[in-house]
């Protein structure tokens, strides 16, 4: 069985779409990520990987209600897949199995 590849970015951008749930489009995607990681993120970058996500079957997305606040234009909304959260599911398997292995001796450095 081969595993899902799912790139560093894509895989934060993933998680934020969920975490902001019912309001994940790129714009407060971008903010929540700046947020969360301190990381400073470019909306166009964040743009890419979801219609990336997207096109890979791990986002579906919608037209929202029109705002007047934005000139009657409507945000395009984004909601993890069954196929995203399986490759989310997967990541962090794959990260959790490979920092089980990790001896506690790796971790004692020597000062000197």
């Amino acid at each position: 069985m081969s595993r899902i590849h799912l790139g560093e970015f894509e895989e934060i951008v993933l998680l934020t779409v969920g975490v902001l749930y019912d309001d994940a489009y790129a714009v407060a995607i971008t903010k929540e990520i700046t947020k969360q990681s301190g990381r400073s993120v470019n909306v166009s970058a964040v743009h890419k990987s979801l219609y990336r996500l997207e096109k890979k079957g791990m986002l579906d997305s919608r037209l929202g209600d029109p705002e007047s606040k934005r000139g009657g234009k409507r945000k395009r909304l984004f909601s993890i897949t069954p196929f995203g959260k399986k490759a989310l599911d997967e990541s962090m398997e794959l990260r959790m199995s490979l920092r089980t292995q990790i001896p506690e001796l790796a971790f004692k450095w020597q000062m000197g």
